[in-house]
């Protein structure tokens, strides 16, 4: 991880802006907790954006409608998010225009594997996030506060003309959980569609449906992580809901939007075969057998570092599983070398894209189609 102190923000922007940027690791900024650090907000509104998709109710209290926890928020209080807050019975966001990762990086590392092969895309993210995954591999910034992480000052446009001025050929809302910085999420993407951008977002799906459709219009990607597929799983070790997810992927399919699908497999508990073949049974019935499924492999972190990494065989046999179900496409991932990371024609079964790691170093798909039978490809 790459530190910065407050004085060497603004010359890593420039650079970015006059396109050289070259990096291919987020910047993130941390700097410690700060004590009663919410009274940043309470003296002045004025610079904050009001938040979208929420109701007034009574003596100044709000109900969030973004995501399914639907929270109820005093004057002065924040949701679950910790990047939504009430004051005076409207509800702000605290971290529009205030991105706390900010870098150039290979779509693969997403993973988006059928969206434009081998580009790269400029990602952003700011703290905050509406589960609390005991295995969050970002918790850094997506379980802490906006006071707790040091961050940059980019309006949507800025954004933008870095993206533009950048080795980028897309902008992909990543790292932290995207939801929560809805608002300012939607500013860019609409701004990157409008110049001729490609948008991602890469997301845990915990969202209600009236903001994923309204978001969906400005986005031309989506990877939602289906983390497990019991609401035992969801319940203990994410503090959220299966249904809402499962809910997420049928719009996203419904509206046309490209999707793709991130299995983490933890050991002992969302590793069992029966619910990973139920799993993919559901996506091959709801979604179709063109969804590409990709398991990745577990690493201890943060809550979890009691557990082992994911032994290769389970990630193989859950390959097996959603093959002999039916899905066309299925992956392999943090398994550096592993020769399910590569794209293989499900028609011929040649190899049409060749992966190390999050490096393209081969693609022989001609206009969307295999080279060998003539099939098409599903995905951009």
């Amino acid at each position: 991880m790459i530190k910065w102190n407050r004085k060497n923000i603004l010359p890593v922007f420039i650079m970015v802006i006059l396109g050289m940027c070259i990096l291919s690791v987020p910047l993130i900024f941390h700097k410690p907790p700060q004590a009663a650090g919410q009274e940043l907000f309470k003296k002045d509104v004025s610079q904050l954006k009001e938040a979208l998709f929420y109701e007034k109710l009574f003596n100044k209290e709000v109900e969030c409608r973004l995501c399914p926890n639907r929270c109820l928020i005093q004057d002065g209080e924040r949701g679950d998010c910790q990047v939504r807050q009430n004051q005076e019975g409207t509800l702000y966001t605290l971290v529009y225009g205030k991105p706390c990762s900010f870098s150039i990086e290979p779509i693969e590392k997403a993973p988006l594997f059928h969206f434009m092969p081998g580009h790269t895309r400029l990602c952003i993210a700011t703290a905050g996030c509406n589960l609390r995954c005991k295995y969050c591999q970002n918790w850094q910034i997506s379980q802490r506060t906006v006071e707790e992480v040091e961050h940059l000052n980019l309006s949507p446009q800025q954004v933008v003309e870095a993206a533009l001025n950048s080795s980028a050929q897309s902008i992909c809302f990543t790292f932290s959980e995207p939801i929560i910085f809805y608002e300012y999420m939607y500013d860019i993407a609409k701004l990157a569609k409008e110049m001729g951008l490609r948008t991602s977002m890469i997301s845990n799906g915990y969202i209600e449906p009236e903001p994923l459709k309204y978001l969906l219009k400005v986005l031309d990607a989506v990877k939602i992580d289906l983390k497990g597929f019991t609401e035992e799983f969801y319940r203990d070790i994410t503090l959220g809901e299966l249904e809402p997810v499962l809910n997420t992927l049928k719009i996203i399919k419904e509206l046309g939007v490209w999707l793709e699908i991130v299995n983490l497999v933890v050991p002992t508990l969302n590793d069992d075969p029966e619910d990973i073949g139920r799993m993919c049974e559901w996506i091959k019935e709801q979604l179709g057998d063109e969804v590409p499924l990709h398991f990745s492999r577990f690493f201890p972190t943060y809550r979890l570092t009691n557990l082992p990494a994911t032994p290769l065989s389970t990630l193989e046999k859950a390959h097996a599983a959603a093959k002999e179900t039916g899905l066309k496409y299925v992956y392999i991932g943090n398994v550096p070398g592993h020769v399910y990371n590569s794209t293989f024609c499900p028609y011929c079964n040649k190899k049409l894209i060749q992966r190390i790691q999050f490096t393209v170093s081969q693609n022989n798909i001609t206009s969307g189609k295999c080279p060998f039978c003539g099939k098409a490809i599903a995905g951009f």
